[in-house]
């Protein structure tokens, strides 16, 4: 296979949907009971016929969380670095049609924001921008990762979909991760939600991971934007996309997020629901079938539901987080991405996880360009 559209065009959604939707009780009895599970089983724990099964499902991915990565949570904030955007996407805040003030920060923003954010204790920081090729393209990526690489053990990237020599500069020079979620795997679905732009183009979307390990990415994150399309096919491709870059880029490092549809101004309602049930089920789900896969929660999601959540197999989520440019220090009445749903501040946050005698992780490991130069 030379990507992973080859795999993904020997499969049929509405096919894969039945094969999900008859699974039995008893198949997820097996898939319980198995030591190591396969994709068949995946498809079993994110079933209908799963659902009874919750309790016995959250209880097996918290053990297997805690086996492989203690009691931990690994803290991060996104600091978005522009709105502007040549893309027509019907969810996004950001989307070409929406008349809004654009705005892209400059280097002096740029460290602004930083100052705020370390002052927080954040050493792992998501640098976000909309796709913006002229305005936000690899030398505006590149000269933010040279301005910041002292500041941070971890930086990742949300970005457009670069090609793999772009994605080289970027690592040799400071990432360690990048985050691009195809948002629906099916194909009819996504030209809908994204009419206009580079990020039409469903199939260099789609093979961006393929790119990034072969340009020997540290990690790679993945995901769907649940409420495009059913959840549980496009959970089911996420896996699949996942197995496939876990044998071909052994090397690399994987994350799986969460993100449901969330209003923004004049946003689109989500074509089918993903209730706070059905994603306890989905996390299970992925902890079940991968227990080094780290999983990832935003502040999308509400505060309780995130206070719950985080016993039962996430090991990765942000706090006090701002959609906006500028958002932290400097512009925090520009229209969001999307809208906030937890909303405490970074100690509040830190507080409920030690009172769940969690240990939030700021710093986990030295980054290798600092290290190596000895520059601080």
């Amino acid at each position: 296979m030379s990507s992973f559209k080859d795999v993904l065009n020997q499969y049929d959604w509405d096919k894969t949907m039945l094969s999900i939707l008859s699974k039995t009780e008893e198949d997820v009895k097996q898939a319980l009971h198995k030591n190591k599970r396969t994709l068949e089983d995946f498809k079993a724990l994110i079933s209908p016929a799963a659902k009874s099964f919750l309790e016995e499902m959250a209880q097996l991915s918290s053990r297997i969380t805690k086996k492989r990565f203690g009691n931990t949570m690994q803290m991060y904030a996104p600091m978005y670095l522009s709105n502007e955007c040549q893309n027509i996407c019907t969810y996004c805040g950001f989307s070409l049609t929406n008349k809004i003030p654009r705005r892209t920060l400059t280097d002096e923003e740029i460290l602004k924001e930083v100052a705020f954010l370390k002052a927080k204790g954040y050493d792992h920081v998501l640098l976000v921008t909309g796709e913006a090729n002229r305005t936000v393209g690899v030398d505006y990526l590149n000269n933010a990762i040279q301005l910041i690489r002292s500041q941070f053990s971890n930086i990742s990237i949300e970005v457009q979909p670069l090609d793999q020599e772009e994605y080289e500069l970027l690592i040799q020079n400071g990432l360690y991760a990048v985050l691009v979620y195809q948002e629906t795997y099916h194909r009819e679905e996504y030209k809908k939600h994204h009419p206009k732009g580079k990020k039409s183009n469903f199939d260099y979307r789609l093979e961006t991971p393929d790119r990034l390990g072969k340009a020997g990415v540290h990690k790679i994150g993945l995901g769907a934007l649940f409420g495009l399309e059913d959840w549980r096919a496009d959970s089911f491709f996420t896996a699949l996309h996942l197995k496939y870059l876990q044998k071909t880029y052994w090397k690399t490092k994987y994350s799986i997020s969460f993100p449901r549809l969330r209003p923004f101004s004049g946003g689109l309602e989500p074509k089918v629901e993903m209730t706070d049930p059905d994603l306890v089920q989905l996390i299970c789900a992925y902890r079940l079938l991968d227990e080094d896969v780290e999983l990832s929660i935003s502040t999308r999601e509400r505060e309780v539901f995130r206070d719950h959540i985080v016993q039962l197999g996430i090991t990765s989520m942000s706090a006090e987080s701002k959609t906006n440019p500028g958002g932290y220090t400097i512009d925090k009445q520009s229209l969001e991405q999307f809208e906030i749903s937890d909303e405490r501040s970074t100690e509040t946050i830190a507080e409920m996880l030690k009172n769940q005698y969690l240990e939030p992780v700021w710093k986990d490991w030295e980054n290798d360009w600092v290290s190596m130069t000895g520059f601080k």
